[in-house]
């Protein structure tokens, strides 16, 4: 596995004066709607995500399983796939998932390179 992503400190401006409790409940509502968001475009790639922002899917499974871990639960691969794809992840591929152009390869490539 990659190394663990760091969390942001999101405690600054309007979110500082919230009590931990309220901020963490703000924030959990705010990644249960990417969630929906991206369960909802299934239009979009990995791939694309991965060329546009650096991140996909399996990335944001990923933090979620550490995050599981942090907090003493273990969860593996698969399981934390399901709760971000809503599918298992191997239907989510049979269903959504298109081989990646060598456009979108190529970019691939070359973002990976800026970050290796």
């Amino acid at each position: 596995m990659a190394d663990p992503q760091p969390e942001a400190d999101l405690a600054l401006g309007a979110a500082a004066a919230l009590d931990a409790g309220a901020r963490e409940r703000i924030e959990a509502a705010a990644f249960r709607k990417l969630v929906a968001h991206l369960r909802g475009r299934a239009d979009v790639q990995n791939i694309d995500m991965m060329n546009l922002a650096g991140f996909c899917r399996n990335c944001l499974s990923r933090w979620y399983q550490e995050a599981a871990a942090d907090a003493g639960t273990a969860l593996e691969t698969p399981q934390a796939r399901e709760v971000i794809y809503g599918m298992d992840y191997k239907a989510w591929q049979a269903a959504h998932q298109k081989d990646a152009s060598p456009a979108q390869q190529a970019a691939f490539a070359e973002a990976m390179a800026k970050h290796g």
